[in-house]
């Protein structure tokens, strides 16, 4: 029964790779979960076709001049988002599976040039940055999801701390796995002060509190990933960390009967939006999954 879900899904996304137009930098999210998946596990070809057209998609999204990979379109040439660092896993697939590093040179300097704009040196991160599309010329800040400008949206933090460690865990770049590493101690300090909790964004006014559950959820997975990769000595400071807030997450946030939809509650979408504000969304159970079946061992890479 879930398998038939899982091929029905991967049908009814072909009509999005038929219609082109409205696809952006999340076709990372949309293939990596459902085509690639599935070859990864099966080895069904006709999802390695599905998940290569995607990553081609994605890799002619590039821009040479600035080194970045676009997010959205219409007048938008220049603008890139930190949730991009979970798109480009796409790439690094593709080039693994094709045996070509043209997408491993492009995840890369699009990894590069968000590690130079949008992580701060104190490990906060911007959602949004504007560049110049001709040179790569930072122009502006937006706030995108977060607050304001020069906040510190939870979620983007937990995309960095994810993104650039599955990025050093595709390359082998310590550059990524530090970067990964100084948002991850930005994460842990300000969930330190709510109860292991994230705020929807960590520099938000006083009141009125509001939560993003997906954040800490995502956030643990990324510190399960790169305790995966440090020594063992520095190994349990991410696992015990990523353990504190999915504990935190079960207690405070998560709605476990069965007649409800969501398990997750306390999701939110953007700080000034308010229909899509402390709700259940499913990309939080999926990441509260994800990180408990990595403690548990019984994960499989589908980043």
């Amino acid at each position: 029964m879930f398998r038939k879900a899982a091929e029905t899904c991967e049908e009814e996304l072909d009509r999005a790779l038929d219609q082109y137009t409205g696809l952006h930098h999340d076709v990372g999210f949309m293939w990596l979960h459902s085509a690639v998946a599935d070859y990864r596990l099966t080895g069904n070809e006709r999802s390695l076709a599905r998940g290569l057209h995607a990553a081609h998609l994605l890799a002619g999204r590039y821009n040479p001049r600035g080194r970045f990979i676009r997010s959205w379109n219409r007048d938008r040439a220049g603008w890139v988002i930190i949730d991009s660092m979970m798109n480009i896993q796409l790439l690094f697939w593709a080039s693994d599976v094709l045996k070509d590093p043209r997408f491993t040179y492009i995840a890369e300097d699009h990894a590069d040039t968000l590690l130079r704009y949008t992580v701060r040196p104190d490990g906060s991160c911007n959602h949004i940055i504007v560049l110049d599309p001709t040179n790569g010329e930072l122009l502006d800040t937006p706030g995108g999801q977060g607050y304001a400008s020069g906040s510190s949206w939870s979620r983007g933090q937990a995309w960095a701390i994810y993104g650039y460690a599955l990025a050093s865990r595709h390359t082998g770049e310590q550059r990524y796995l530090d970067a990964a590493k100084r948002v991850a101690h930005y994460f842990m300090a300000n969930v330190a002060l709510t109860g292991d909790v994230a705020l929807l964004d960590f520099r938000q006014p006083e009141e009125p509190v509001y939560w993003d559950a997906i954040a800490g959820c995502c956030a643990a997975c990324g510190m399960l990933e790169i305790a995966r990769q440090v020594p063992e000595l520095e190994q349990g400071l991410y696992r015990s960390w990523a353990i504190r807030i999915l504990k935190a997450t079960d207690r405070r946030f998560c709605d476990w009967d069965p007649t409800r939809d969501g398990i997750v509650q306390m999701c939110s979408g953007a700080y000034h939006s308010e229909h899509d504000r402390h709700v259940p969304m499913v990309y939080g159970d999926y990441f509260f999954l994800e990180g408990v079946l990595r403690l548990l061992g019984k994960d499989a890479l589908l980043w």
